[in-house]
C-alpha cells in the first residue's frame, strides 16, 4: 500500500498530484514515466492532449462558463528535477520514489533533492485541470521535459497549434517575487585524454564533503566553495603525486558539494598530514560562509595497477585549477544582480579520460560568447577538445505588459503590498518560448522553495497554499 504523505494538506488536488509525481522517478534523461502520466492524466479526463516526441505535453481545456471567448492562457513547468543526494544515502534516483516528509511548514525528501522545482508547477497545472469548480480563460498547459540539462524539451519544442500569447510560468522559487527576465547559457565541455601508466603501490583517498552546494545561478553570489575546485587544489600541495581517479559534482547546474580522488603518493600517507591539515586551515579561511566541510584522507589496501604519470597529473590538476568558475561580472546598472557566471558542476577522471562541464549563463550575449571563447581558448592550450551544447536565449524584460499589470493588482489585493519585479541570473524556458511564439507577455512566479538542486531542498506549504489561492484568482480576472 503507498504511503500518501501529503494526502491531509490543502489544497488537496495539488498535494496529491505533487505525491504521485514524487512517486515517478523523473530525474533529467529519464522522464518518459512522468511524461506517460501527464498523458494518461489527460486521455483519462477527456481532454485535449499533445505528447511530442521527446516528450513534451501540451493539455487544452476550453474555458469556464463565461470565459469562452477570453484569450488564451499558457501555464507552464517542466517535469524533470535535479537529482543530487547525500553521500551515502542509497536512493537510486533511476527506480525509487523520493521518500517524502513533513517537517513543520516543509515538505522535504530524506538525503535527496525533493523535484518541488519544478514538480509544485506539473502539481498546480493538473489540479486546475482536474477542477470544475475554477473560473479560467481557455487553457493551454505546457509540461516540459530535461529543462535542467539544456532546455531540451523548450528547445524541440514545435509550437504551431498553440495560441496563448499570455504565459504564467510557474519556475520560480520565492513567493512575492515575479521574475520577468532571466539570464542565457549554454553547457560547456572541456575533454582530455591522459596515457595511464603502470603503477604499484598502495591507493590513497582524498575526499572534500559537506559544502553548502546550490543552484549554480540564484547561489552563486553567496560565496559558497566548489567541492571540485577545492579538491584540485589540495592535491597541487601534494608531492609527487599520481591520479588515479577524480568524482566531483553530479549536476552542470548544480554547485559541487563533494569530490574525490584516488591517487598514488611518494612518500606514503605520513608525508601529507602536515601539507592538508595545513591547505583545510587555509580553504576555511578563504570560505567563511562554507567552512562546515570536511577533508577525509585515507591509504587503503588496494594495490594500484595503473595511474597518470606525475607530469599529467600536474597538467590535469592545473587545467581544473585554471579553469574560471563563479561570478565573471556584475550588472553595471544593478550592483546586486549577477551579469555573467559559470560553475565547474561535473568532473570525471577515469581510465585517463578527463572531462569537466560547466554551466555558462549571462545576460549579456557579448560576455556569453566571450566565455565560451575563453573555455575554447583554455582547451586549446591545454591540448584538449571543447564542446558546447544547450544553449538558450535570454528572456528580455518587457516594459509593457498587460499580464504583469494583472498579476500586480491581484497581488496587491491578496497580499496588500507590491510585488518585487526583477530579473534573475538563473535560466527559465520563457526566453525559448517568446521565440517560438512571438508577441508572448511571460511572468514567473513559484512559492518559497529553499536550497534547490542541493539535498536540502525543501517547498513551504503556507506558501505553497497563497500561491495557489493568487494563481487561481489571477485566472479569474484574465
Amino acid at each position: 500500500m503507498e504511503k500518501n504523505v501529503l494526502s491531509g494538506l490543502e489544497p488537496k488536488g495539488v498535494f496529491t498530484f505533487f505525491e504521485q509525481l514524487c512517486r515517478i522517478p523523473h530525474g533529467s534523461g529519464n522522464t518518459a514515466a512522468a511524461s506517460a502520466w501527464a498523458a494518461e492524466f489527460a486521455r483519462s479526463r477527456g481532454l485535449r492532449y499533445r505528447q511530442d516526441a521527446v516528450g513534451n505535453v501540451i493539455i487544452w481545456k476550453d474555458g469556464s462558463p463565461g470565459y469562452e471567448d477570453h484569450p488564451a492562457v499558457m501555464l507552464q513547468g517542466h517535469l524533470d528535477m535535479v537529482c543530487v543526494k547525500d553521500s551515502g544515502v542509497s536512493h537510486d534516483f533511476l527506480k525509487d520514489p523520493l521518500d517524502l516528509y513533513v517537517d513543520g511548514d516543509w515538505i522535504k525528501a530524506r538525503g535527496s533533492t525533493l523535484g518541488g522545482d519544478d514538480g509544485i508547477a506539473v502539481a498546480m497545472a493538473l489540479a486546475v485541470l482536474d477542477s470544475g469548480a475554477i473560473p479560467h480563460p481557455p487553457l493551454e498547459i505546457l509540461l516540459t521535459v530535461d529543462e535542467e540539462t539544456g532546455m531540451t524539451g523548450a528547445n524541440e519544442l514545435d509550437a504551431f497549434d498553440l495560441r496563448s500569447r499570455r504565459l504564467i510560468n510557474i519556475d520560480s522559487e520565492a513567493e512575492g517575487i515575479f521574475t520577468v527576465g532571466c539570464a542565457g547559457g549554454a553547457r560547456s565541455d572541456i575533454q582530455k585524454t591522459f596515457a595511464a601508466g603502470a603503477a604499484s603501490g598502495k591507493v590513497c583517498t582524498l575526499s572534500v564533503n559537506g559544502l553548502q552546494g546550490g543552484h549554480s545561478g540564484v547561489d552563486i553570489n553567496k560565496g559558497r566553495a566548489n567541492a571540485s575546485k577545492l579538491l584540485a587544489d589540495c592535491l597541487a600541495q601534494l608531492p609527487a603525486l599520481r591520479l588515479i581517479s577524480f568524482r566531483g559534482g553530479e549536476q552542470d547546474n548544480a554547485i559541487p558539494v563533494q569530490a574525490e580522488a584516488s591517487f598514488l603518493l611518494d612518500g606514503g600517507p605520513e608525508s601529507a598530514g602536515a601539507i592538508l591539515a595545513a591547505w583545510e586551515a587555509k580553504a576555511k579561511e578563504t570560505y567563511p560562509q562554507d567552512n562546515q566541510f570536511t577533508l577525509s584522507f585515507a591509504q587503503t589496501s588496494q594495490d594500484a595497477a595503473s595511474a597518470l604519470t606525475a607530469e599529467d597529473t600536474s597538467r590535469a590538476l592545473q587545467l581544473l585549477l585554471d579553469a574560471p568558475n563563479g561570478i565573471q561580472s556584475m550588472e553595471p546598472d544593478l550592483p546586486d544582480q549577477v551579469r555573467t557566471s559559470l560553475n565547474m558542476g561535473v568532473v570525471r577522471l577515469e581510465n585517463g579520460e578527463l572531462r569537466a562541464s560547466f554551466c555558462v549563463r549571462s545576460s549579456s550575449g557579448a560576455e556569453k560568447e566571450a566565455l565560451f571563447n575563453r573555455l575554447r581558448t583554455l582547451a586549446q592550450d591545454s591540448g584538449a577538445s571543447y564542446g558546447q551544447h544547450g544553449e538558450y536565449p535570454a528572456w528580455e524584460y518587457r516594459k509593457d505588459s498587460p499580464l504583469r499589470d494583472v498579476m500586480v493588482r491581484v497581488f496587491e489585493k491578496q497580499y496588500g503590498k507590491t510585488p518585487v519585479v526583477e530579473t534573475i541570473h538563473a535560466g527559465l524556458e520563457c526566453g525559448l518560448l517568446a521565440e517560438k511564439m512571438p508577441g508572448l507577455d511571460a511572468v514567473s512566479i513559484g512559492p518559497d522553495l529553499a536550497d534547490i538542486h542541493s539535498s536540502r531542498e525543501r517547498m513551504s506549504i503556507a506558501s505553497v497554499q497563497r500561491l495557489w489561492a493568487f494563481l487561481l484568482e489571477t485566472l479569474s480576472q484574465l
